[in-house]
């Protein structure tokens, strides 16, 4: 099966995508192209699945790079292939042929360019992450190699949607205390529940940050099971593990 990839005009002409579970060569509940090195499935079929997303961005495979992803506010800057993941969950470079990556499965991937400056990159963004300021430091790291603030184009990837993410009060709670305004990303839900905005937080974030352009490719992992995978569908499925999905943009 041919890989699908979703792609946004405002980070081209780079080479860019998010990567769907489609075209891969995992079975099971990991079905597609599961390229989550931290997950059970077979090592050397994510390897395969790996391959492939790194021969569709027309890398080799040791040149498409990640992060040991946790949940943080810490981005590094990568000037060529790794051998240990740096623990963090934003990556930069201005070093053509390399290809930033991160892997969710609800949580924000969140592809950034600055053509003008030969300069890109990539968050994991998911709630802890961006409300620490992920997205803010893989700006700033951005700056530092030369991008300006106003040339960067950032583009939110398949995430969960509010009609999907429902929360409890105390996560209402946490966004409240770091800022009243949050209120404007929860709609009421059953009992003391709601329902959080995640993409449109990532967006405000962003926008506050001074980039030339956010955007959302408003596609939903937990409505969409025949394209991406979902944690959080995971759990409700009571599904022993989970694929992720990649996302990636190369200089």
């Amino acid at each position: 099966m041919t890989l699908e990839i979703l792609t946004a005009d405002t980070l081209a002409p780079l080479r860019h995508g998010f990567f769907t579970r489609k075209g891969g060569a995992s079975s099971g509940v990991f079905e597609g192209l599961n390229c989550g090195t931290g997950s059970s499935d077979q090592t050397e079929i994510v390897a395969i699945n790996r391959d492939r997303a790194a021969t569709a961005l027309g890398v080799a495979a040791d040149h498409l790079v990640g992060v040991h992803q946790v949940h943080s506010a810490d981005a590094v800057t990568v000037n060529g292939p790794q051998t240990d993941k740096p623990r963090a969950d934003g990556l930069v470079t201005a070093t053509p042929g390399i290809a930033l990556s991160v892997l969710t499965a609800d949580c924000q991937p969140v592809l950034f360019a600055d053509p003008q400056a030969g300069v890109i990159g990539a968050a994991h963004a998911g709630w802890k992450g961006a409300q620490a300021g992920v997205l803010e430091a893989t700006v700033d790291a951005m700056v530092d190699l030369g991008a300006e603030r106003s040339n960067i184009h950032a583009v939110i990837g398949p995430s969960i949607s509010q009609r999907a993410y429902e929360v409890g009060p105390e996560f209402f709670d946490t966004f409240f205390d770091e800022d009243p305004q949050n209120t404007r990303f929860f709609a009421g839900g059953d009992g003391d529940r709601m329902h959080f905005d995640l993409p449109g937080y990532g967006l405000a974030r962003l926008r506050a940050a001074g980039v030339a352009s956010a955007e959302w490719t408003r596609h939903c992992t937990y409505f969409d099971a025949d394209r991406f995978y979902s944690f959080r569908r995971s759990v409700h499925a009571k599904d022993p593990d989970y694929g992720r999905l990649i996302s990636a943009i190369v200089l």
